[in-house]
Order: C-alpha cells, then structure tokens, then sequence
C-alpha cells in the first residue's frame, strides 16, 4: 500500500483535508478544541477535545457530508505569518494552541497559521490552494489517544482519514484496505479458531486453540527436521533466569527496560527470560571442548518473555510471550564464513518452501555515538562489523546498512520480508557475537593445546513461530496448504441414514494413514456444510453418496473449486501424503 508520507504532493493533499475534516468537526461541534492534525503513512489524523462528547462510527458519515459540504463551497487556502504575542492573543481560549505556542523555538519569531472561510488553525504548511481540490476522501475510523500521549493527560478523540486526487485512486486504496482487513490474522486467526486471548490471562499473552497448536507444531517439526539435517542439536531450557545470569551476559545493563520485573525467591532474583543466549552459554560451559568438536550448533523453540509496550501490541506478530526459533552456532574464527553461509541457505532454503520473494537483507551495525546501548569495545566492534561485511560481500549477498540497528553484543544481518499487511518485519536473523563467549569465559582447546574462545552465531529462521504464523496467515488468507492445514480432509455424507457408515470407513482409513480429517454427521442440508468447509478453508471436502458407496470411491472437491473429482480411496491417499509430504 502507498506511504502517503513519502509522496510531497499527496503529504500536502492530506495535511489539507486535515484541516477540512477540523473544520467540518467545528461546524458540527463548535465547542471542539484541537490538539494535532499530521500526516502519517496512511492518511492523516486530528486530535481532538469534545469536552464530554464521545465520537461513534454513526458520526464519521455526518463528518464527511460537511466536508464535501465546505469543499464545494471552494474557500481559498490563505497563509498568514503572526507574532507570538499575536499568536497567544489569538489562540487564548484554546489551552492546546497556547501549549504548542510555549512549546515552540524561541528563534522562530514568526510564527504561520491557515485560514479557510470561518476557520484558522497553526500550521507550518504547506497546503494546496482551496478547499476546492479535497474532494476524493474517506474518513476510515476513530479512536481515544492520550494528549502528548501520556496516560495521565486526557483522553482526546481522533480521527482518521485520507485523501487522494482522484476517485479512482481512493477507491483503489478502499479496495486494498478491505484487503488488508480480511488478511488480519486476528480476524482469521478468531474465525478458523487458531487463538486467542483474555485480559484476565493478561495483554500480549495470547493462547492457542487446537487448531492453532497443530500448526505451531508442524512448523516446529517442520524447522526441526531442516536443523537435524544440518548437525543442530536440540535443547530445553527453563523460561526463567538468575538475574545474575543476566548481569553476566549483559543483558541487565542493556535491556533491562524491556524484561519483566525481578522475582524474589529465597534470597535470589529471577526474570522471565527475554532470549536463550545466556542459557546456552551455560550449556557450551558444562564441559570443555576440542577445536574438533566445533562448530557446535546449538537449537531450541524457547519460550521467552518481554514487556512490550500495550499499544505495540498486536495478536501472536507482537505479544509479552512468545517462541524463538533459537540456535546458537559455537565456531573458530576460520568457521566464520562457512556457518554463516550455511545460515544464509538455511534462511533462503526456507524461503523457498514458502514462496517468500519479497524480502532485503539489512547489515544492522551499532551507532558508535551510543555508549548506553552498546558493549563499549571499539576494537571488538570493529572487527565484528569489519568480519559481518566481509562475508556478505564474498557471498555476493545484496544488502543495506543501517547504523544503530545491532544487538548491544554485535552486528547482525536482519532479512526483513513485506507481508500482505502493514509494514515491513524482520523474520530472520544471524549475528556475529564476539562478546558474550568472552563474558561468560568460553574455551576450546585449539590444535596447538592452547585454550581460545569461541565465536558465537546467533541466528533464529523462522524468527518466532508466533510471528512467522501470523505472516502466513496474511499471506494465504488463512487458506493454508494440505500440509499445514489444522482439518485436511472433511467428510461429508449426503444422507446420514444411508452413507454415515461409509462415511465412518473412510474417516478411519484416513486417520490410520496420520491425515487430519473431520466427519460432518451433523443433520444440515448438504449445500450447507459444504459452504461451511469452504468457509473453514479446509483444502479437502469429500462428498458421500450412493454412487460412491456402491463403487467404493470418493469425490472430492478441492479448497476455493466448484469441480469434483472421484477417484479410489487408494488414488486419494496416495495423493494427499504426497501433497504432505512434498510439503506442496
């Protein structure tokens, strides 16, 4: 979808019809007090004061009737530069004006505001020429937003909108929006009943249904069996931690702000795990290691835990629990290049399963300036980065960089991939780590006796399984493959009376075979079940009937197609563990 910030001349349309919608809003409201009216990427918005009033979707129509109302009327956009004592004189009455003024540089001894017709607000511009061009324009919703967006200020109404230069574009944009909001995985995740959540259980802490589960744990064996392959090692470690393991690490100087607060037990803190690097540090620690036992590839789906802000929260992309696609790679300096090559294919191996194209690799370095969120070694730094460039460089990999974007430990390169909906997110990662092994005081015995410290690889593929689900989810409307699919197969029998026990044969054959199938005995009309497994999106409906019973078939009618297809039970199963297995 566009990013109206990042085109001039819609920024400018936009930031008009702001003022338009505040306008329209004091007609209707006149004792209305504005705070802030920007441009964002998707439109505009407007804080507003409607002292006790409340805005409901029933008012956005009446809204965008004066609008039109005073667009039609074509009032001229007129700029005017004021002094601050003008500025203050005009805006007396208005507490939220008189803010801004105060607040502002005090080198800016002119100071501009915008008049159309009966209404004037502060403004730095630019605008377009009369109220005349704002005509093609859609207010999409409302909600509550703290002034300055603190919780202990009050609660102001704002509104959402947008505005194009034609209607062709607006109702281009409508039509993705509508898109974008069928592709929510927390609209798809409540219909197909994959998870959900309960404030009494706590925000960000979703849960998974049975169907949600099933295909959690596909994509953990899925993720598991590719790492196995590849001389990973799997492990389980506790959610919980020493905080002194923390301190160790160095996570408790860096990202302290984002665990939960420290339990006391028995005279010791604990948190709640944010990430598993510390704990398998401990696990590479438990005994010593020959150069020939290295690399060491360490994995686990870990649960971790971090305090996200309420308001970045969003369904199983962005929760307070979720789990890591973890691995932590012990290597020599001169394995470098070879494993982190071997994580590369790893990620795009994946990629290509999933038919993820759309994606670019960022090289995410520290900002030298920070000495707060960064392990303060310039030399390790350095010849981290220096070491991290290299081998993208030698393995031809395209890449970006960008300062200020590194794990406080080292440099990393980040894949970020562009989903159906929203903005870009980082699915996979690998960073290079020279600090933490020498943290916790990690020794191999090199081949001339000496003991040498390892380099650690820090890589997740799959990222979160929660975050990686819900990517899929967008991407396929929920409309998932045979593989993933919680119900592949649905069996429905024309007529209970004659078919059920047909219907049962083959529900048991299926299941004898590890297929996820469901048996509809309910007694509904045919063409109503059969609309409701579309609407479940399950890949497979089998129809049962007399022809079928008699010829010991099936007829099956694939996900999203109105052609039906028999075959033997034989032809069928025979075809559907392809489909699984091939992962297709």
């Amino acid at each position: 979808m566009i990013n109206i910030k990042e085109d001039e001349k819609l920024s400018i349309l936009n930031h008009s019809c702001a003022h338009l919608m505040a306008q329209a809003v004091k007609h209707l409201y006149p004792e209305a007090k504005f705070w802030v009216g920007p441009v964002i990427e998707d439109g505009f918005y407007y804080d507003i004061d409607l002292g006790d009033k409340t805005i409901s979707d029933e008012d956005l129509p009446k809204i965008e009737k004066e609008m039109k109302k005073l667009a039609k009327d074509g009032k001229r956009i007129v700029r005017h530069e004021i002094s601050k004592e003008e500025a203050l004189n005009m805006f007396k009455d208005d507490p939220y004006k008189v803010d801004l003024i105060n607040r502002m540089d005090p080198k800016d001894t002119v100071i501009s505001c915008y008049t159309q017709g009966d209404f004037t607000d502060l403004c730095r511009g630019p605008h377009v020429d009369t109220v005349k061009e704002l005509k093609h324009f859609k207010l999409l919703k409302h909600s509550g937003a703290y002034w300055k967006g603190d919780s202990n200020n009050k609660m102001l109404q704002r509104i959402y909108g947008i505005c194009f230069e034609n209607t062709e574009d607006l109702e281009k944009y409508l039509e993705e929006l509508e898109d974008a909001k069928n592709r929510d995985h927390r609209k798809i995740g409540k219909e197909l009943e994959i998870f959900m959540s309960d404030d009494l259980v706590g925000r960000g802490l979703p849960m998974y249904l049975p169907n949600g589960y099933i295909i959690w744990q596909e994509l953990e064996d899925y993720i598991k069996e590719k790492e196995r392959k590849l001389g990973y090692q799997h492990v389980m470690t506790p959610c919980v931690g020493n905080v002194e393991l923390y301190k160790t690490s160095g996570h408790w100087d860096h990202y302290k702000e984002n665990m939960f607060p420290a339990m006391e037990v028995d005279g010791e803190a604990f948190v709640l795990r944010p990430m598993n690097c510390p704990h398998h540090m401990m696990i590479y620690a438990n005994k010593l290691h020959s150069y020939k036992d290295l690399p060491i590839r360490i994995g686990e789906v870990a649960h971790d835990f971090r305090y996200e802000a309420s308001g970045a929260l969003k369904g199983i992309e962005r929760g307070r629990h979720f789990c890591q696609n973890d691995a932590h790679l012990f290597v020599t300096p001169e394995q470098i290049k070879s494993e982190f090559k071997n994580v590369v294919d790893l990620i795009f191996d994946v990629y290509k399963d999933f038919n993820i194209t759309n994606y670019r690799c960022v090289l995410s370095l520290r900002d030298p300036s920070d000495k707060e969120k960064y392990h303060p070694d310039d030399e390790m730094w350095d010849k981290a980065e220096n070491e991290l460039r290299e081998v993208l460089n030698d393995l031809k990999i395209e890449y970006t960089e960008e300062i200020g974007e590194a794990a406080f430990y080292g440099p990393k390169l980040d894949v970020n991939v562009r989903p159906a909906v929203g903005q870009e997110i980082t699915l996979s990662t690998c960073q290079l780590d020279f600090c933490l092994p020498a943290k916790f005081d990690l020794k191999y015995v090199d081949k001339d006796g000496e003991k040498k410290t390892p380099v650690v690889l820090h890589r997740a593929i799959l990222g979160s399984l929660d975050r990686f689900m819900a990517f899929i989810l967008e991407e396929t409307k929920g409309v998932l493959p045979t593989w993933l699919a919680p119900t592949q197969v649905n069996i429905i029998p024309v007529n209970l009376e004659y078919h059920l026990e047909y219907a049962q044969e083959i529900e048991s054959l299926l299941k004898e075979n590890k297929i996820r199938v469901a048996l509809d005995d309910r007694e509904e009309k045919l063409g109503y079940k059969m609309r409701e497994s579309q609407t479940k999106k399950i890949p497979f409906t089998l129809i049962l009937g007399d022809h079928e019973k008699e010829a010991k078939t099936i007829s099956y009618r694939l996900h999203g197609s109105k052609e039906t297809t028999t075959v033997s039970i034989e032809e069928f199963i025979t075809m559907i563990k392809k489909r699984i297995e091939d992962k297709k």
